[in-house]
């Protein structure tokens, strides 16, 4: 029986089927995390690494992936860079359901669709990577974008900037272990770092207004009880992806999911859209539309701005 690896498919094909999932599961996120209410921030968060955690063990049971763990355990330098992960990781998830919960959805989404963006700005500040014009113009567009929406917002839009930012990070943290580690495999010691800090959250929650799992509808208890699974299914459908799908392609599915986001925000949740937010997300867009048109143009893997998983 052959194990040769997947053939990349083309613009069809399962690997298509795949990053559509992903993005898509990845775009109704908020709606399960608005069904958590009156669930806090903390609790929620805390739970999600727990349940996590307890999945990614289930999988690596059933794919019988404990080894190939326990040797990712032993390499002290893989460990302690998805210990770093791990914290930007403990962010965005903190961010974007505080967000969510607090009526936000849409500048989360603007999040996700600067993240492009934010990924080739950390690449120049981080990695000295000399940006090509078409990219400098997008930059600078998106900085055009982030005053008009600070106007609009009547707020410097830290949401958005902090969820764009803290998954850059994490994206080029993890790219630093690269193929060293599986998806499952990632996620189960990035979870694993955070079990201590999440019992001791589920503690203090306790202690302080009391835990709500378990106390509310039958609903909210099973929605609660899936955030690991949620969490982690995406993340999996978007491994597969990656293996059978140019990234050109990936890189432009991704924004399917701050899309779904905008449209659950603004007509689902009622969130407010003025015209200034409008004028901003359309700026934003056009900056993601020059990026795209250069990312095809520049089809080498080197030179495409980094797609990571949504936490």
């Amino acid at each position: 029986m052959s194990t040769a690896p997947p053939v990349p498919d083309r613009v069809t094909g399962s690997g298509l089927a795949f990053a559509l999932s992903a993005y898509l599961l990845w775009g109704v996120l908020p709606l399960a995390f608005v069904l958590l209410i009156p669930s806090g921030p903390v609790e929620i968060v805390a739970w999600r690494i727990v349940f996590s955690l307890v999945f990614c063990a289930l999988l690596l049971t059933v794919t019988r992936g404990w080894q190939r763990f326990a040797a990712l355990a032993r390499d002290r330098r893989v460990v302690l860079t998805l210990a770093i992960a791990a914290v930007f990781i403990l962010v965005n998830w903190s961010v974007f359901i505080a967000a969510t919960l607090t009526g936000h959805v849409v500048e989360a989404s603007l999040g996700y669709f600067t993240n492009p963006i934010v990924t080739v700005l950390l690449g120049v500040l981080v990695l000295r990577e000399r940006l090509r014009p078409l990219q400098w113009l997008a930059v600078g567009i998106s900085a055009i974008a982030v005053l008009v929406l600070a106007i609009g917002y009547g707020a410097f839009p830290w949401i958005a900037l902090s969820l764009a930012a803290s998954f850059g990070l994490y994206g080029l943290v993890k790219k630093q272990v690269g193929p060293k580690v599986d998806a499952i495999g990632g996620l189960t010691m990035e979870t694993l770092v955070l079990s201590p800090l999440a019992v001791v959250a589920l503690v203090f929650v306790q202690v302080t207004v009391g835990l709500t799992i378990g106390t509310e509808s039958p609903l909210h208890t099973a929605v609660m009880l899936s955030v690991g699974a949620i969490t982690a299914i995406p993340l999996l459908l978007f491994a597969a992806a990656a293996r059978r799908l140019p990234l050109v392609y990936l890189g432009l599915v991704q924004y399917i999911a701050p899309v779904l986001q905008l449209i659950i925000g603004v007509w689902i949740l009622g969130e407010a859209m003025p015209l200034e937010r409008w004028i901003g997300f359309g700026i934003v867009w056009l900056a993601l539309a020059i990026l795209t048109v250069d990312v095809i143009r520049h089809r080498s893997r080197s030179d495409l701005p980094a797609v990571e998983p949504e936490p």
